[in-house]
């Protein structure tokens, strides 16, 4: 098969061994087949939903990738989104040497940036399918309707399920999921054919706009909302001001008071224009199989 190539360039530390690491751990992705040196998938490109196999490997400052198809600038800037590396990240190893606690992070985790999910599409996806399940439970939930309704993508002689474009969702059939979850993914589907659901959208918004605007679809909440924000469209500088999980590892990081929401909001002020950054490496030490829930 045909396959086409083009790099991208890190503007500020990072580290493409860093972001497989975490791909490995975090269990929404676990099960992604890894040989440590490369990080393959199937999506279906947010530019014009249809299904494309990607290979990404490190290389001098950045990342070299090849696709399954032509990658227009849609694509390109697509994937660099997934890795983070269109942002400009040279200010945020500055915040560390103002901030020790993050600091502490940053040299166990150098050049760690978030990675995202291949579309906010699916990060939305992602929200509902796990409210009330563990991150294990919904990664096999997810991979299930993938390789129901989804497109089979050969990426490197081995097949890929990607998870199915919101059309395909409006017209399937059950997906083994409780009714209320089913009525919100097709709503879900048709927001995002809407360009509700587009990291182009997302992130033309004020974040609090945004968070405002995710809250109003069904079935998101305001972890949700945060997660396909933050982790789905790629907004590097938004904070959710609503997570349990996150406000838990923080209080017992920086010994912040329980019932105090403006200390969080205080303490991550500090840390613009990165604070989705500086928020995913405090959450990206906490992943487990413990319930997400809005």
């Amino acid at each position: 098969m045909t396959t086409h190539g083009f790099t991208l360039t890190a503007e500020g530390p990072f580290d493409f061994g860093a972001s497989l690491r975490f791909l490995e751990d975090w269990p929404a992705t676990s099960a992604l087949p890894s040989d440590g040196r490369a990080m393959r998938f199937a999506y279906c490109a947010e530019s014009d939903w249809l299904p494309i196999g990607v290979t990404v490997t490190g290389a001098p400052g950045g990342v070299a990738v090849a696709t399954t198809r032509p990658a227009g600038p849609g694509i390109r800037g697509e994937v660099a989104r997934i890795l983070s590396l269109d942002v400009d990240g040279a200010g945020f190893a500055k915040l560390g040497e103002s901030d020790p606690v993050l600091g502490d992070l940053q040299r166990r985790s150098p050049g760690l940036r978030p990675v995202c999910f291949w579309s906010p599409w699916e990060a939305a996806c992602w929200a509902v399918i796990v409210q009330r399940s563990s991150m294990l439970i919904a990664s096999r939930i997810k991979q299930r309707i993938a390789d129901r309704y989804g497109a089979k993508v050969t990426v490197d002689g081995r097949t890929h399920s990607a998870f199915p474009p919101p059309v395909s969702l409006l017209e399937a059939g059950g997906l083994g999921l409780p009714a209320q979850k089913e009525e919100w993914l097709r709503g879900l589907a048709q927001a995002a054919l809407d360009g509700v659901l587009t990291a182009e959208h997302l992130r033309a918004l004020d974040p609090q706009d945004a968070l405002a605007e995710l809250r109003a679809l069904p079935g998101v909440g305001p972890f949700s909302a945060g997660l396909i924000l933050i982790r789905g469209a790629g907004a590097p500088d938004a904070f959710p001001g609503d997570e349990p999980r996150l406000f838990a590892i923080l209080r017992e990081a920086y010994g912040l008071p329980e019932d105090a929401p403006s200390a969080y909001r205080k303490l991550a002020e500090a840390w613009r224009p990165y604070r989705s950054w500086a928020s995913f490496l405090f959450r990206a030490t906490s992943y487990g199989t413990v319930d997400d829930r809005d």
